[in-house]
């Protein structure tokens, strides 16, 4: 593009949003552009502030035309490098669409556009004495758009379902402006294909989505937590096991922290208390939210007396007040804040069978000790769904070290069958450990749904992962996660 149509260009694209729906040049906070997670500090030519979907529409549209590309953004809160732009790219941000549309009690659905916080999400449906169930550590940050986009999973996957069991619908915009409203409440829908799948998690690879329609549930009335400390992993997936048959519909999340983890909250986490000594080998954290608070408290007391007998735990700390309930789950988040304390560290998220997850965790710090003796590292994770989180310093030159790094990882995780991406997306830090996950039949379909998807996507959008480009998240409106805190002050997942 010379530089008389890139001028040309942008001033379209100002005069689309208006004086207050862009900014360039210092006007631009670093939180736009500063990748916490890669080496990118690239600042976009222009970042663009969208207030409603025609907006987005004209936006992409003349984008398209100019083959300019564009990095959509959200919370930035994201692990991948998704939404850092790349040189020479326009920035798209959804600060401006936070509205919360409608919540309709009648089909206990809550409309939404792409911008709206998790957080919001939640406290509006607690307001009408319901539950929107997705949880991250990152919910004052994180946004529904990029929950969609990367179909975040969170604390409660093992009741509720990823996050797109959570939708009806969705509103998308394609590359070329075409905008597709797919916005209903119908719970029931079986004409043709479900085309909201198209769009939730392909991390804005055929469309960028600005509106849902989520599914909201009745509120539960009860909730109670222990933390048990565990002496092997055979008893962990026993437990899980038991709470399941136990507990049933009620068992709302089944957090895993490895002893090695526990250990760096106690040490590098001043406002997260730990309940029980060091010394055990898990520690495990169960929770239980049902209609009847006075049964589920006895159910819930009765399944840890069983757990006891059959030698499933060693120790256990129930919460009895909220308080209490609080503080234990203040120290399976504090799993992700442990870095300051630490330094630079490198986070993966990789889902396994439950099975293979005690092995695994072996392996991988023989693995990675190896070359980094020294190494401080720690695993994690929602164990109920599959889902394990690692972290790892290898001394102050660990940045230099991430290739090395995903190689080890990956490569046990390919070994085992299991997926590189449990929840964060594929971004660009990912895209070559695609095939480790994908088979060559399923990466060319990808591809061809991708070619015919649209009229022109896949010409001239920067998402084309499946091509030259980068997989690089196009609403990355970004979701859930660490270590994008020290440039947005978000809170943490994990």
């Amino acid at each position: 593009m010379s530089t008389r149509d890139q001028t040309a260009l942008l001033a379209t694209l100002k005069a689309s949003v208006g004086p207050g729906g862009f900014r360039e040049g210092a006007d631009i906070d670093s939180k736009n552009y500063k990748d916490v997670m890669g080496a990118r500090s690239i600042a976009p030519l222009l970042l663009l502030r969208a207030s409603n979907t025609q907006q987005v529409s004209a936006i992409l549209k003349a984008c398209h035309a100019a083959g300019q590309p564009v990095t959509p953004q959200g919370g930035m809160t994201g692990l991948v490098s998704a939404a850092a732009p790349l040189q020479g790219e326009i920035a798209l941000c959804f600060d401006r669409m936070k509205q919360v549309v409608e919540v309709d009690l009648f089909t206990s659905t809550m409309t939404v556009e792409a911008g709206v916080e998790l957080q919001t999400i939640q406290e509006q449906a607690d307001a009408h004495n319901l539950l929107f169930p997705l949880d991250l550590g990152a919910r004052g940050s994180c946004t529904i758009g990029g929950n969609l986009s990367t179909n975040a999973g969170g604390n409660r996957v093992i009741r509720y379902g990823m996050t797109r069991d959570l939708v009806l619908g969705v509103e998308a915009v394609l590359a070329d402006g075409t905008i597709i409203n797919g916005l209903h409440k119908l719970r029931k829908n079986n004409t043709g294909y479900d085309l909201k799948q198209l769009f939730i998690g392909s991390e804005g690879t055929l469309g960028i989505i600005t509106r849902a329609v989520l599914k909201l549930s009745p509120k539960p009335s009860s909730q109670v937590v222990a933390m048990c400390g565990v002496r092997d992993f055979a008893r962990v997936t026993g437990l899980l096991l038991h709470a399941q048959t136990a507990l049933g519909s009620n068992l709302s999340a089944f957090e895993v922290i490895w002893q090695n983890t526990y250990k760096l909250i106690d040490a590098h986490v001043p406002h997260a208390t730990v309940p029980l000594p060091d010394h055990y080998g898990f520690y495990v954290l169960i929770e239980s939210m049902g209609s009847n608070a006075d049964q589920d408290t006895e159910l819930f007391l009765q399944t840890f007396h069983a757990a006891s007998h059959k030698d499933l735990v060693a120790d256990v700390v129930i919460a009895d007040s909220d308080t209490k309930i609080k503080n234990l789950w203040t120290v399976r988040d504090a799993a992700a804040e442990i870095y300051p304390g630490v330094g630079y560290m490198h986070t993966y998220d990789v889902s396994l069978k439950v099975g293979d997850m005690g092995y695994f965790g072996e392996e991988v710090e023989r693995r990675l000790r190896k070359p980094w003796p020294d190494a401080i590292l720690g695993l994690f994770g929602h164990i109920g769904d599959g889902n394990v989180h690692i972290i790892i310093h290898v001394g102050p030159d660990t940045r230099d070290h991430h290739q090395q790094i995903d190689e080890i990882i990956y490569g046990l995780i390919q070994e085992l069958h299991g997926a590189v991406s449990a929840e964060h997306g594929i971004g660009v830090m990912k895209k070559s450990f695609l095939p480790y996950s994908k088979s060559v039949a399923e990466i060319n379909l990808m591809k061809a749904l991708k070619k015919n998807h649209g009229s022109a996507w896949h010409t001239q959008s920067r998402t084309d992962f499946l091509s030259a480009n980068p997989w690089h998240a196009c609403i990355s409106l970004h979701t859930n996660f660490i270590y994008y805190i020290q440039a947005t002050g978000a809170q943490h997942d994990q």
